[in-house]
């Protein structure tokens, strides 16, 4: 599907005529123990399963439903564990950041910088992050069209860098819910840039639990199946040993021990594409 292809992060090439890519881990840093071993079991079913792998978690979850919900442990101690992984592991990172002033520590550390789906309009974010040079992977708000991502793209383009993904992770539709229209991941390619499905936030009930959001997980699997069928270049997966447990988007997040069963599967699809 992508016109382009590029080295995102050290070792993981992504889009087109390249392998899978996939960013996945919690969706926030519980602690830095949770996040050596889940990096460690996500490095080696990727390597076992032959794609590229790039550990994700957020050190703020700035738009959690309620104000007394978990956040993170915030952007000093964030990314003293994400340097830990790396340091440890030798992966390399992705995080989302939230503030123009963010993205020079940010970039210090992360391999990949996040705009998340609530800031993908914001100029003065997609441009600070751009002038990082680092990869920019701009996630796709729910309120906005496919095709509306061209101009978040060309905001992060005037700075020169041409390192950037967009990523799918569901539309409003109605309340509490999202749907996801498999004719937006041709039409993002169209942008020239490559495509990232995310997964787990796609199958989100927003606000659905009252002070917390819903999820319908037993619908992750077969809408990554889909997404790579169409022709995606990366997977965007939130994963928890014990998903039931998870301090963030537990209800949306995928149990590790079906990682690798799905990644198998999707491996084929997205070389037969």
């Amino acid at each position: 599907m992508a016109a382009r292809s590029f080295e995102c992060a050290p070792g993981v090439p992504v889009g087109e005529g390249q392998p899978l890519a996939v960013f996945s881990g919690p969706c926030v840093i519980e602690s830095l123990d949770l996040c050596l071993a889940i990096a460690e079991e996500m490095q080696g079913i990727c390597a076992r399963v032959g794609v590229g792998y790039v550990f994700k978690a957020s050190f703020d979850k700035a738009n959690r439903t309620s104000v007394s919900s978990f956040r993170g442990p915030g952007l000093e101690q964030g990314l003293k564990i994400l340097q830990a992984v790396k340091d440890r592991l030798g992966c390399p990172v992705v995080t989302d950041l939230h503030m123009p002033e963010q993205a020079v520590p940010v970039a210090e550390v992360a391999d990949i910088l996040q705009i998340p789906a609530f800031l993908s309009r914001q100029t003065d974010l997609l441009l600070a992050a751009g002038e990082t040079g680092r990869t920019v992977n701009i996630k796709k708000g729910q309120f906005l069209a496919p095709g509306d991502m061209a101009a978040a793209v060309a905001k992060v383009r005037t700075t020169g860098n041409q390192k950037i993904m967009v990523t799918e992770r569901g539309t409003t539709f109605g309340y509490h819910n999202l749907v996801v229209d498999m004719r937006g991941l041709v039409e993002m390619a169209s942008l020239g840039v490559p495509v990232v499905f995310d997964g787990t936030h796609s199958v989100q009930l927003p606000g659905g639990g009252g002070t917390v959001s819903g999820g319908q997980r037993e619908y992750i699997c077969p809408l990554v199946r889909g997404a790579v069928a169409v022709g995606v270049d990366a997977l965007f997966l939130e994963v928890h040993p014990t998903p039931e447990k998870a301090l963030c988007d537990g209800a949306n997040s995928l149990p590790l021990a079906e990682v690798e069963s799905l990644l198998q599967k999707v491996r084929a699809l997205h070389e037969l594409v």
